[in-house]
């Protein structure tokens, strides 16, 4: 049984980090200043709803960058960060998709809207190591990989709390340090989750 808690993670996730602080914070400040832009855009012309379709290549980008990192060092690359538009159809619609889903859950009162939203968290590095899957299909594995591990993610994401704090301490520099670390967390979490979810499934056919 592999260690789930939120310190192993964090632990893992500033190892990876801690040599590469000047581009993770350099990638990081482009893709708040990229995401501020078309966020602004669309609220302007009163479609806020059109930001979500917009920017979830952009997300997409951004998460997979850590995982690659993760898995084979690849460095942190400014352009690397609009290579989701190049499959902007799948991304974006899958993006809207959570969005849409989370938010009816959330309707019905927070609590089921979070945990619909921690059951939907690995879509997007789903979508990576799956270049053919497609939206309800990325989205229905991560609510699969994330059986009896979402209160783990939801321990991750609380474990931040003083992270955020210190976001709000300092009028939000701070989220240029607190973005990647937590999404390098979340990367290596992914991967332990997705290490579980092919053991069980292995355990099946035997």
């Amino acid at each position: 049984m592999q260690n789930f808690s939120a310190a192993f993670f964090r632990r893992l996730a500033w190892e990876q980090l801690e040599s590469q602080w000047g581009s993770v914070l350099l990638f990081t400040l482009v893709y708040f200043l990229c995401y501020e832009v078309v966020y602004s855009a669309c609220t302007t012309v009163g479609v806020g709803l059109l930001a979500s379709f917009v920017l979830a290549p952009m997300v997409y980008a951004y998460q997979v960058a850590f995982l690659n990192n993760r898995r084979k060092g690849v460095e942190f690359k400014i352009d690397s960060l609009f290579s989701g538009y190049n499959q902007f159809t799948r991304l974006a619609t899958t993006g809207l998709l959570v969005y849409l889903y989370t938010l009816l859950w959330s309707l019905l009162f927070i609590i089921p809207g979070i945990i619909k939203s921690i059951s939907y968290s690995q879509t997007m590095f789903i979508l990576k190591d799956n270049p053919n899957m497609e939206n309800n299909e990325a989205i229905e594995l991560s609510m699969e990989m994330m059986e009896g591990y979402k209160m783990n993610y939801f321990m991750l994401q609380l474990s931040f709390i003083g992270w955020w704090l210190l976001v709000f301490a300092t009028c939000g520099i701070a989220i240029l340090w607190v973005k990647p670390y937590l999404t390098a967390a979340e990367a290596h979490f992914y991967e332990y989750v997705k290490w579980e979810h092919e053991r069980r499934l292995m355990s099946r056919t035997v």
